[in-house]
């Protein structure tokens, strides 16, 4: 492959596109020419991938994993040279031991208990938006009525941002998981949300709050700018991937009348459900990237240090040596093990919340809207294929 631009082209909505396909059933690790004429290699197979994923000798440094992969990371490169920088606390874009540091501040903030505590307001928060929705008028939209308002109300409450300034930041949002944005839009968007979580650290300093984000001001541990790139990751991550997973998880489950039913026959099976939607649909359908620190096998490649590593998680995920049948939907499998959270030391913090988010807003839906139905044709549905992100723009439903 010499560019992989047409990775986040695909000939049906809930598959990998079928060259990617192709080659995950040749070889787990293939030889591939990035648009800038590097030689990387290009991973498709599960326990290549979960390799690659979980050794250190793999960095995940953006000044490393320079080698775009698609014409959005030309951009970025060229909005690094215009003044966008990942900020100080990103901490999802640095290696061991700096990592290593902002995980352990927040790891006790995100604990399966802690987030179980969560599940009253989670539920009281599904229930209101269906009220809405009931109460609207049909057909209604999916995405804006119910899978964007729960985590992002939810992420918003845990952090301490005040949800009435959602529109500036999730607007912010959008360009930077956007494929197609300009070198100025990035760093206009990075600028205007960076500047909005720096002023609410400001605001935690005078007037602290019982949230996230006054609770690490509070520690001392962590600078101003520190502070702001660990909110701006927790925000952006904590609305963008469940938001997602609730509309293009509903889309699937819509498209696949057997499997619905199913559901709705049997709510106990709700848990299995999220994990292999989770694997099923695998929404981050772009990278992750990594560069080899020195040479290492993998799956007996060997991949020279210097070398960017691509990872397609969504062919990963189907790999029939890990998950038999894979290419299809089905809500009984145990699909744990699935690295739609990533491995390692980078794998997704918010995971448990992320969990019982989509858990509490896929059982509320069904049980709410026994009736949900497309109000569109399935082809007619809007998919992101210009978004880092995978999902649905828009879902058009009634009932």
């Amino acid at each position: 492959m010499s560019d992989l631009t047409l990775t986040t082209e695909r000939e049906r909505p809930f598959d990998p596109p079928d060259k990617i396909m192709e080659l995950r059933e040749r070889a787990p690790v293939h030889r591939m020419t990035y648009a800038d004429g590097h030689l990387g290699w290009l991973v498709t197979g599960y326990s290549a991938a979960r390799t690659v994923l979980a050794d250190p000798r793999f960095s995940n440094r953006p000044e490393l994993t320079h080698p775009p992969i698609a014409a959005r990371l030309e951009l970025a490169q060229e909005a690094r040279e215009k003044g966008f920088q990942v900020p100080p606390g990103f901490f999802l874009r640095m290696d061991a031991p700096e990592h290593t540091r902002y995980r352990k501040l927040l790891a006790g903030q995100f604990t399966v208990r802690r987030m179980n505590r969560l599940e009253p307001r989670i539920e009281e928060i599904a229930e209101a938006c269906l009220d809405r929705m009931e109460a609207g008028s049909r057909p209604a939209d999916l995405v804006e009525e119910f899978a964007l308002p729960i985590p992002s109300l939810v992420i918003c409450e845990l952090l301490g941002v005040p949800y009435e300034d959602r529109a500036r930041f999730q607007n912010d949002s959008k360009v930077l998981v956007n494929l197609e944005s300009e070198p100025d839009q990035v760093v206009g968007a990075m600028t205007s949300i960076s500047a909005f979580l720096y002023g609410l650290i400001q605001r935690k300093r005078a007037e602290p709050g019982d949230d996230l984000l006054s609770g690490l001001v509070a520690g001392g541990e962590l600078n101003d700018e520190e502070l702001t790139g660990v909110a701006l990751l927790l925000l952006v991550a904590g609305h963008e991937t469940t938001a997602n997973m609730l509309g293009l998880g509903t889309y699937a489950l819509l498209a696949d009348p057997e499997q619905l039913a199913a559901l709705r026959d049997d709510p106990s099976l709700v848990e299995n459900a999220v994990e292999e939607l989770l694997r099923y649909l695998t929404i981050i359908h772009l990278g992750p990237v990594r560069t080899a620190l020195e040479d290492v096998e993998v799956d007996g490649t060997l991949i020279k240090a210097g070398e960017a590593v691509t990872l397609q998680l969504p062919a990963a995920n189907r790999d029939p040596i890990r998950f038999p049948g894979g290419e299809r939907l089905d809500v009984t499998r145990q699909a744990s093990g699935h690295l739609t959270f990533g491995h390692g030391i980078h794998q997704c913090l918010g995971q448990q919340l992320a969990r019982i988010e989509m858990r509490i807003g896929y059982a509320a839906l069904l049980r709410r809207l026994p009736g949900l139905r497309l109000a569109v044709p399935p082809q007619e549905v809007p998919m992101r294929t210009d978004m880092s992100i995978y999902g649905v723009h828009r879902l058009p439903v009634t009932w």
